[in-house]
């Protein structure tokens, strides 16, 4: 086993200290976003708005009841995904 002492002083421990928070605040936002509502259903929208226009434009077919197919895949998507995620993470804790 390696073991060293690191001397630094206050204000330079305290500098890194508050690097360090600040890096944990902005990976907790970022995961906060990663699980919002807010993103699931702005990803949805856009889905929504994209296959339409596909649908329109490209397939010549009415599209406003044919593009809530991807959507609803999606949604339902990120509801399993959330079970699926904690299953995993139960089963990773425990090794």
């Amino acid at each position: 086993m390696f073991c060293y002492t690191v001397r630094m002083k206050k204000d330079e421990v305290l500098e890194r200290l508050g690097k360090i928070e600040k890096r944990n605040a902005r990976v907790e936002a970022d995961k906060a976003w990663e699980t919002s509502w807010t993103r699931k259903i702005s990803i949805m929208a856009l889905t929504y708005i994209v296959v339409a226009i596909y649908l329109r434009f490209v397939v010549h077919i009415d599209p406003w009841i044919n593009a809530l197919v991807p959507v609803i895949g999606f949604g339902l998507s990120t509801l399993t995904l959330t079970v699926v995620k904690e299953t995993w993470l139960n089963r990773h804790k425990k090794r």
